[in-house]
């Protein structure tokens, strides 16, 4: 590996992650300093983990309950 830069595998073992998602990650562009290698990622040993973009606060609503709820005719059934 290239001075300066690890693995996916490394990574996903830091971040506790699946090295997949590092994968989507760096071809996303949500990794600085991550370098397509051939076929493998070259990542920056200092990278930080980028924030989740995932709802994670619990208030995530269905949109399709919501207007069972409150009687609305036009809801999916």
């Amino acid at each position: 590996m290239i001075d300066g830069y690890v693995t996916v595998k490394h990574i996903a073992n830091k971040w506790e992650l699946k090295p997949r998602t590092v994968q989507i990650m760096c071809a996303e562009g949500r990794i600085p300093g991550a370098v397509k290698f051939g076929r493998d990622w070259a990542i920056p040993q200092d990278a930080k983990k980028p924030t989740d973009g995932r709802v994670i606060s619990g208030n995530y609503i269905d949109y399709r309950k919501s207007k069972e709820k409150r009687g609305d005719s036009s809801a999916w059934h």
